[in-house]
C-alpha cells in the first residue's frame, strides 16, 4: 500500500551534460502532472509523463528538471546589428520631430538594454541523449518517490488497523448490548401502563404486540453483520500491496458510516448510541487516512 505524499529525485550524467529530476507529490483524487522545464527542454515533456503515468496512478506530481551542460556549449550572445540601428534611427528622428530638440544621450550602453539587441544563441542539442538521460534521471526519481511513499503507506496501514481494532471492538459490544434494548423497553412499557390502570386491564397480547413491533424496529443485526463485512474487506485491502486501493477504500469508508447511522437510528440506546459515536470518530479518521492513499 502506498501514500500519495512522497520525493524523489534522480540525477544523470554523460558527456559533461547532467539532467536532474525531482519529484513531490501529495493526495489528489487522480493523476496530476505539473512539469517545470526548461523552454529549451520543453521537448522531453512527453517522455517524463510516459514514464511517470505507467508507474504512479494517483496523487498531484509536480516535476522539477534542472539542466547542466559544459561551459562551452552555453552559448554565445549576438548583436542584431539592424535592430540596433533601427533604433538609432528611430530615436534620431523624433529628436528631429520635436519642437525642441533634446540632447541625445543615447549611448552603446543604453542601446544594449534596448529588447532584442543582444540575443542568446545556443548550439542545437543532442535531443537523443537528452532524452535518454531525462529517462533515466525520472526513473532513479520515481524509484526513491515510491520507495517514500510505501514508507508512508506502510505507517497508513498500521494505523488503520488500529483503526478497525477498535471498530471491532466497538461492534461487539453493541452485539452484546442489542438484545436488551427490546426487553428493557418492555420493562418500561409495563411500568408506565402499571402506573396508569390496574394490572387487570392490561392486554397482554396487545402488550406482546407493541413490545414485538419495537424489537423489530430497533433491531441492527443486518447494520452489525455488514459492517463486520466492511471490516474484513478494508483489511483485505490495506493487505495489497501492489494495486491502488485509495478509491475503494474511499467508496469502502463511506459504507462504514452508513451502516454506523442506521444504528444509531434504530438502536434507541444511549450505550448504543456512545459506541456508535466511538465508531464514528474512529471511521472519520480512517477517512482522513484513506484519502492519502493511491
Amino acid at each position: 500500500m502506498f501514500s500519495m505524499t512522497g520525493y524523489g529525485k534522480g540525477v544523470a550524467s554523460e558527456g559533461g551534460r547532467s539532467l536532474t529530476v525531482e519529484l513531490k507529490s501529495v493526495n489528489h483524487r487522480y493523476l496530476d502532472l505539473g512539469l517545470k522545464l526548461p523552454r529549451n527542454l520543453l521537448f522531453l515533456e512527453d517522455a517524463l509523463k510516459s514514464r511517470i503515468t505507467s508507474r504512479l496512478s494517483r496523487g498531484h506530481v509536480d516535476v522539477f528538471l534542472t539542466y547542466e551542460q559544459p561551459m562551452s556549449d552555453a552559448g554565445v550572445y549576438v548583436a542584431d546589428v539592424a535592430l540596433a540601428n533601427s533604433y538609432v534611427s528611430a530615436a534620431s528622428a523624433l529628436n528631429s520631430a520635436l519642437d525642441t530638440p533634446l540632447e541625445n544621450d543615447l549611448t552603446l550602453t543604453t542601446l544594449l538594454k534596448a529588447p532584442d539587441v543582444m540575443v542568446r544563441k545556443q548550439p542545437a542539442e543532442d535531443e537523443q541523449l537528452l532524452v535518454k538521460l531525462a529517462e533515466q534521471a525520472v526513473d532513479e526519481a520515481l524509484d526513491n518517490l515510491l520507495a517514500m511513499r510505501g514508507r508512508e503507506g506502510a505507517a497508513l496501514e498500521a494505523d488503520i488497523s488500529l483503526k478497525l481494532d477498535s471498530i471491532a471492538a466497538a461492534v461487539d459490544v453493541i452485539a452484546e448490548l442489542a438484545p436488551a434494548v427490546a426487553e428493557g423497553y418492555r420493562i418500561a412499557l409495563n411500568a408506565r401502563i402499571a402506573e396508569a390502570v390496574a394490572p387487570s386491564a392490561v392486554d397482554a397480547q396487545r402488550l406482546a404486540t407493541e413490545v414485538a413491533l419495537f424489537a423489530d424496529r430497533c433491531a441492527i443485526d443486518e447494520e452489525l453483520t455488514r459492517l463486520r463485512a466492511h471490516i474484513a474487506a478494508m483489511r483485505k485491502l490495506i493487505a495489497e500491496t501492489d494495486e491502488p486501493v485509495g478509491r475503494k477504500m474511499d467508496f469502502l469508508v463511506q459504507e462504514f458510516n452508513r451502516e454506523a447511522n442506521t444504528i444509531a437510528s434504530k438502536a434507541n440506546d444511549l450505550k448504543i448510541t456512545n459506541k456508535v459515536l466511538e465508531i464514528k470518530n474512529d471511521i472519520e479518521k480512517m477517512r482522513e487516512q484513506a484519502a492519502n492513499i493511491e
